[in-house]
């Protein structure tokens, strides 16, 4: 499936770095994240693999982690990226940048902080890059605050569908717009969940260790989904396939590994959410497969939301803001897909192709 070629390239990213200074943040003029200290799993049994995922805890609460690595070149060009739409769009669009961090950023026990670079550094350093007009959206911070809650999956590389939530509800607050809490939500679980690291790692504690993959639907609001999906071969976009309704969430049964598709269905396609919030605020979130736990909270905040993702994305842009009245773009990568340097290739290329 699409959603696995993220696992790939995450971990060609993993570098095993020498120890580094984590009591403080570096000092730019521009940083809005605050200090984070892990004061969940401090002291947890923990082991490195080679391939650079951590496994921390035993019995039922084991975890498997992603170190990271990074590309210092990579900060720069993502605050690039988005400065370059700021410049490209001007006054009539409004432009975030967001930097999605991994469970490594809050569950690295001491022992292994020497393993993996210190992840609020490198989004510092980004939102010291974006320009004036580009609004920075620290989800770091906010995350760091719920980190003893659930907010990232034990079993999977990516983030809970909680975690997002915390992510949307900063969104909106910088954005300006309206946001519902989670009484305004139906919530699901699948049981017995088992994610991506199992299939990655082959640690026979991590699949001894399912968990509840927990998500949330809107109330109380009206909206249709419309998508635009690719044909793709071996991984990449080659033509854009039909256009079609279809349903935002989709049904997961329990056990199933796949849970995290519950939105949209996967990654290679145009996703257009039109609502019944009617406030003339178009959205277009570029996003990999991080990204997608998000629109489902902004339902009430935007009167369509476009999902569009990076690595299959075959229109101009710019026609397609015009075309849509796109009056928001958000960039919500997560932090080891913002630093590759075919993540900012595409970003320009949409401009031109």
């Amino acid at each position: 499936m699409k959603r696995y070629a993220l696992i790939i390239i995450l971990l060609l990213t993993n570098v095993i770095l020498p120890a580094q200074n984590t009591d403080t943040l570096l000092s730019y003029p521009n940083r809005v994240t605050e200090k984070y200290v892990n004061r969940v799993n401090p002291d947890e049994t923990c082991r490195m693999l080679k391939s650079g995922i951590m496994i921390i805890g035993t019995g039922s609460n084991v975890r498997a982690a992603e170190s990271y690595g990074g590309r210092n070149a990579g900060e720069k060009e993502y605050a690039q990226s988005a400065n370059k739409y700021k410049r490209v769009f001007g006054d009539s669009v409004n432009v975030y940048c967001m930097v999605i961090p991994s469970a490594a950023a809050f569950y690295t026990p001491d022992k292994l902080s020497g393993s993996t670079r210190h992840q609020g550094k490198t989004i510092d350093r980004i939102f010291s890059y974006l320009s004036d007009s580009v609004k920075a959206v620290d989800i770091y911070s906010i995350l760091g605050k719920h980190a003893a809650e659930p907010i990232y999956s034990r079993t999977d590389h990516h983030w809970s569908p909680l975690g997002a939530y915390y992510a949307a509800m900063k969104f909106a607050a910088v954005a300006g717009v309206p946001f519902k809490d989670l009484s305004w939500y139906t919530k699901h679980t699948v049981k017995n969940y088992v994610g991506t690291m199992y299939m990655f790692t082959k640690q026979k504690e991590v699949k001894d260790a399912p968990e509840d993959f927990i998500y949330y639907t809107p109330d109380s609001i009206q909206y249709t989904t419309t998508y635009t999906n690719y044909v793709t071969r071996k991984g990449v976009a080659v033509a854009e396939g039909k256009t079609a309704k279809g349903i935002f969430f989709q049904p997961v049964k329990d056990g199933s590994t796949g849970a995290y598709c519950v939105f949209m269905g996967g990654d290679a396609k145009i996703t257009k959410v039109e609502t019944s919030t009617k406030n003339g605020r178009r959205l277009i979130i570029f996003k990999e497969s991080y990204g997608n736990a998000i629109p489902g909270y902004l339902f009430f905040s935007f009167e369509e939301i476009h999902v569009i993702d990076c690595r299959y994305f075959k229109k101009n842009i710019k026609k397609y803001v015009k075309d849509n009245h796109i009056t928001d773009i958000l960039f919500a990568n997560n932090i080891a897909r913002a630093v590759l340097a075919g993540t900012n290739r595409s970003y320009s290329k949409f401009l031109t192709q």
